[in-house]
């Protein structure tokens, strides 16, 4: 690719269904406006909820009439800014719809002290009352194990206030990074151009011209070296929000008071990094694996999704998404008809990449819209891998949707990255067992261990380093740009061994490279999914009764339950560290399976 595309040169049909949320920007407006305008019924609410089950019900469902017209609004306004993050007009809705939720976290922050100061009791009292009111009963029990941490209303209301402040650092990396940075080109080896931009990157570190693969990543990296310091700046910024938000809610540390929302045991994270770290040579032994194959003397960071074969598939998006419906056909011909529906005729995915289109690819949506895919898909094995991840996001949102009262349809941080594996692993698992192409075979391995590398080597690697970094900020001292690069360059360092070579300065600005860190340790948690993926995976394949339905079930459960109950429930106990060992083993059968491909 040369040249990067305008997005409104983008064919429509390939772009997000933007009209089945919002007939246009001025019937946005006109929602935001109606929303505004009903938000003094809510408050007029305050005060008011002990005088019994009616009242309080009525109070519950006014904030959830508000909450599911603030979800549209915040996804239509995400969706447009993120596919052109330099449209202006775009940019300026997103920051309204930012302040609109700050306004209604604000308007409904009463609730909770309120019923903190009803009672447990008397609470209980009233569900036994009324069935409607009971429907909140894991609301209810999730609010008073959190009684501790919730303030006064007077608190509360400031906290609400302040929530499109603290999404400042994030925001203001994303406007940096997607919408200002210009990248150098990067150059092939007959000496041409080729276009590097947050959509592009990835299909270039997976060409066979090793020229290019280096000049686009040193080019990728400069860029963020370039500004260094703003940075480090607006992520320490974040990391002293995120202890002013411990302190605030008393807690022990940021680690605690992330986990704690998701009542998880903060044993689950060290399990992991303690895992990962004693699985290292696992690691070491594909470095030296990759590089002989490669032929390289010495393997490079942008190495590491090079090609091992001449030839590898270039994958239509129609007949990617065929293949991900044939590897999803042992979940139903339900799932796998909204699966292609939502693909080919209801415009779930914002597909191709364009200038000022922001990196990496998520799900979003909210009840009442499409569960919406961004992505820039370039044709090849990776991109059909992602676009599965992203299905699955969309499809546990899909049938939370369907299944869950709006109290419960969303689930945690914890489980979403298990449902988007486990529909990669699926789709990787009959791309595998269909092919009698050694070479075909070959590309399916090398897409199993670049997700492997991103979600079992980035992933726990940036989460000893968010650790690193907040526990500096929680004693008190200072970041500079400098210490974040020289620790993670050491944590790679010990990962790479003494397989890969290691561009200190860029490898140690790769903690830039990643919005997931301005979401309290989120990115440890791609592990964890990945290991409860796995495990799933083992059940449904080797047949075990009820597998699927098990699953299906865990999917149609959304926050009714805690994130570690309803993996319990499809057979899976992630507060074990049972599950990531035996993924590390699925690993080592990856590597040995490539080895003996590759040959000497």
């Amino acid at each position: 690719m040369t040249q990067l595309k305008k997005r409104d040169k983008i064919d429509p049909q390939y772009t997000w269904n933007a009209p089945s949320v919002f007939a246009s920007a001025q019937a946005w407006d006109q929602a935001l406006e109606n929303a505004l305008a009903h938000l003094p019924q809510l408050t007029a609410c305050k005060g008011a909820l002990a005088e019994g089950a009616d009242t309080l019900l009525a109070a519950l469902e006014k904030q959830e009439e508000i909450w599911r017209d603030t979800w549209k609004i915040l996804v239509y306004a995400s969706m447009s800014h993120s596919v052109d993050t330099g449209d202006q007009a775009a940019k300026e809705m997103y920051s309204r719809a930012q302040g609109f939720l700050g306004q209604v976290s604000a308007a409904a922050s009463f609730i909770e002290p309120e019923l903190i100061e009803i009672g447990e009791a008397a609470i209980k009292e009233w569900m036994a009352q009324s069935t409607e009111l009971a429907t909140y009963a894991h609301y209810f029990d999730d609010l008073f194990r959190n009684q501790a941490h919730v303030r006064s209303a007077e608190v509360e209301e400031l906290l609400g206030m302040l929530s499109p402040v603290m999404a400042g650092p994030s925001n203001t990396a994303q406007a940096l990074t997607n919408a200002d940075f210009r990248f150098a080109p990067a150059l092939s080896q007959e000496g041409k151009e080729v276009v590097v931009a947050q959509g592009t990157l990835d299909g270039i570190l997976a060409r066979g011209d090793r020229q290019a693969r280096r000049t686009a990543w040193e080019n990728y990296m400069d860029a963020y070296l370039t500004h260094k310091n703003t940075l480090a700046a607006n992520l320490e910024n974040s990391l002293v929000q995120n202890a002013f938000q411990t302190r605030a809610r008393h807690h022990d540390s940021t680690l605690t008071a992330a986990l704690f929302a998701g009542n998880i045991p903060t044993e689950v994270f060290h399990n992991l990094i303690s895992t990962f770290k004693k699985n290292l040579p696992t690691w070491h032994r594909y470095w030296a694996i990759r590089r002989k194959a490669l032929g390289v003397e010495t393997l490079h960071p942008y190495d590491i999704w090079a090609p091992l074969t001449d030839a590898p598939p270039e994958i239509p998006y129609p007949q990617a998404v065929e293949w991900i419906c044939e590897g999803l056909a042992p979940l139903g011909p339900d799932y796998v008809a909204t699966v292609r529906r939502g693909c080919l005729e209801e415009r779930w995915v914002d597909l191709y990449p364009n200038e000022g289109k922001r990196d990496g690819a998520f799900s979003s949506g909210a009840p009442g819209t499409h569960p919406f895919i961004l992505m820039s898909y370039t044709d090849d094995i990776g991109s059909l891998s992602t676009l599965a991840h992203e299905l699955g996001h969309s499809m546990h949102s899909y049938l939370t949707w369907q299944h869950q009262p709006f109290a419960y349809c969303q689930y945690d941080l914890f489980v979403a990255e298990v449902a988007s594996n486990f529909s990669q692993a699926l789709v990787r698992s009959h791309l595998i067992d269909r092919s009698d192409n050694p070479a075909f075979e070959i590309g399916i391995i090398e897409e199993a261990m670049a997700n492997f590398h991103r979600y079992f080597f980035i992933m726990p690697t940036l989460a000893r380093f968010e650790l690193e970094i907040h526990e500096r900020v929680e004693r008190g001292q200072g970041l500079t740009a400098d210490a974040m690069i020289e620790l993670m360059a050491d944590l790679f360092a010990e990962g790479y061994g003494d397989q890969m070579h290691i561009d200190h300065e860029r490898v140690g600005m790769t903690w830039a490279t990643f919005g997931h860190l301005y979401v309290d340790y989120y990115v440890y948690q791609y592990a964890t999914g990945l290991s409860g993926a796995y495990a799933l995976l083992k059940r449904i394949t080797s047949g075990q009764a009820g597998a699927v339905d098990d699953y299906l079930g865990f999917l149609k459960t959304g926050s009714a339950q805690y994130g570690l109950e309803a993996l319990k429930g499809a057979g899976i106990d992630l507060s074990s560290p049972e599950p990531v060992e035996e993924t590390f083993a699925m690993l080592a059968g990856w590597v040995d399976r490539l080895e003996a491909l590759v040959g000497d």
